[in-house]
């Protein structure tokens, strides 16, 4: 082997070895400028941010694609999980996967648990959220995280999540919602109470309670649809004033 041979097998794992070192130096000094945010409802564009990258590491590019694809995300309360999409060595897009929530209960004060569609406990919080109705009325006698609440009749969800539902087309928001023991609902919003009565017509009776809201801002009392008929919408209804 001549001498200008061996001083290239010397010099190689050199040069390879700076090339790595100077690659790395260029990897920890990209930071991530540009963010934006997809999914999210819960929490605004900047909180979101605040939450994934919660300091100056945090934006580090390298560092940012290696906790993505090999380390663990934040968690953050009401957020299944969430991906970093890098449309460029300085721009990423969190997309949120949030938990899916229609009511709370509150079994103690300042406890407020929060489940799904099927009326599994998805978060424990001691924060209300706001455009979340409390549910009321339900029987049981016990509630963990992470598991079904126990009720007698579970089609009670199946109600709840078709009343939010309804509530949410007419983008009516209600501070709380009873269930009696019939499984027949009343509303509250503000000092209006709304007996729904059973679940024939719900969406008439929502429509109809929008119509009405405006006139009963400032006033306290029952509104009574629980005779609601969507074929005589003149009838069927009544406002008896409290106090």
């Amino acid at each position: 082997m001549t001498e200008q041979a061996l001083e290239k097998k010397r010099t190689g794992p050199v040069l390879a070895a700076v090339a790595v070192l100077l690659l790395a130096i260029i990897l920890l000094s990209v930071n991530v400028k540009e963010i934006t945010v997809t999914g999210n409802e819960r929490y605004t564009e900047q909180e979101m941010v605040d939450l994934v990258f919660p300091d100056h590491i945090s934006r580090n590019c390298a560092w940012c694609y290696l906790r993505d694809h090999f380390g663990t995300h934040e968690t953050i309360p009401f957020v299944e999980d969430y991906s970093l999409v890098f449309h460029g060595p300085r721009q990423v897009e969190i997309i949120v996967y949030e938990k899916t929530v229609v009511g709370y209960v509150s079994p103690m004060s300042n406890s407020y648990m929060y489940f799904d569609k099927d009326g599994i406990v998805v978060e424990s919080s001691s924060q209300r959220l706001q455009g979340v109705p409390q549910i009321t009325g339900l029987d049981f006698g016990y509630i963990v995280l992470y598991q079904k609440i126990p009720v007698a009749d579970e089609t009670v969800f199946q109600e709840i999540l078709n009343l939010t539902q309804i509530l949410y087309i007419y983008g009516m928001n209600v501070d709380r919602i009873q269930y009696d023991s019939f499984g027949e609902a009343t509303l509250y919003i503000g000092e209006v109470e709304v007996t729904l009565g059973s679940n024939d017509n719900l969406n008439g009776k929502i429509a109809e309670l929008g119509d009405m809201l405006p006139l009963l801002e400032g006033r306290r009392g029952t509104l009574h649809l629980e005779d609601y008929d969507d074929t005589n919408t003149t009838a069927g209804y009544s406002f008896q004033p409290k106090g």
